[in-house]
């Protein structure tokens, strides 16, 4: 497997023969193995995690599918406006948390999200990969107590659907804008599956969050992969 991240949320996963495309809307997007199948995905319509560009992707030169979450609305107007040709539109499905789409070669689970979308859970070649979108323990100082709470209830309500999951790879949000709150979500992630790999998003350029979180987090040193820069490249 190799990953690379792209920027942001945004990440490309080349397996053996399934070429895997997450939440791309910045940073350069790399020349992706011919010949394999590529999967586009978007978790919701916020324009840091959705960009109607992805769908220039569908050149002819390889099989291509989008899988959206549900909240990405492909009406007449907004397939016009992207510049999504009828063909392409027809290659484009709308999941919704608790769904299941069978690709060839890969299986999609669909999970709700605690914000916007949804969350996928990716089983190709052998692998089990997992980008969480937005689906996220967040909470905010100065927000609502009882808006704190119900996010709390139902992100582990939501992550319940992973327990005991092995998981080669987790896409998972680590978000500096929450401080020490940020590191709840993937913690309890991390608790609640057998995530092998761990590679930190949503950070918004201060990767150096990632080591505070395992500052706190010491035990799980082994499975964070530290994301420094664009483009940075791992091979798993």
């Amino acid at each position: 497997m190799q990953v690379t991240f792209l920027d942001h949320s945004g990440f490309l996963v080349e397996l053996d023969s399934t070429a895997l495309l997450f939440d791309w809307w910045k940073g350069e997007l790399p020349a992706i193995k011919p010949g394999v199948p590529l999967y586009v995905f978007a978790s919701h319509v916020h324009p840091d995690h959705f960009d109607p560009r992805i769908f220039t992707l569908d050149d002819g030169s390889r099989e291509v599918r989008f899988i959206l979450g549900h909240d990405i609305k492909r009406s007449s107007r907004n397939l016009s406006r992207w510049g999504a040709s009828p063909e392409t539109a027809e290659k484009c499905r709308n999941l919704r948390g608790g769904e299941t789409l069978e690709l060839s070669g890969a299986t999609v689970e669909a999970l709700p999200s605690t914000d916007e979308g949804e969350a996928f859970l990716v089983t190709a070649d052998g692998r089990t990969v997992f980008h969480a979108g937005d689906l996220n323990w967040w909470h905010w100082e100065g927000e609502d107590k009882g808006w704190n709470r119900n996010m709390e209830v139902n992100f582990k309500k939501y992550a319940e659907a992973l327990r005991g999951r092995t998981i080669d790879l987790a896409m998972l949000p680590l978000d500096p804008r929450l401080g020490e709150a940020g590191f709840w979500g993937p913690a309890y992630f991390l608790e609640t599956a057998e995530i092998r790999r761990f590679l930190p998003m949503h950070q918004w350029g201060e990767f150096d969050f990632t080591r505070k979180f395992l500052e706190k987090y010491p035990a799980f040193t082994d499975r964070v992969l530290p994301v420094k820069e664009p483009g940075q490249v791992f091979a798993l």
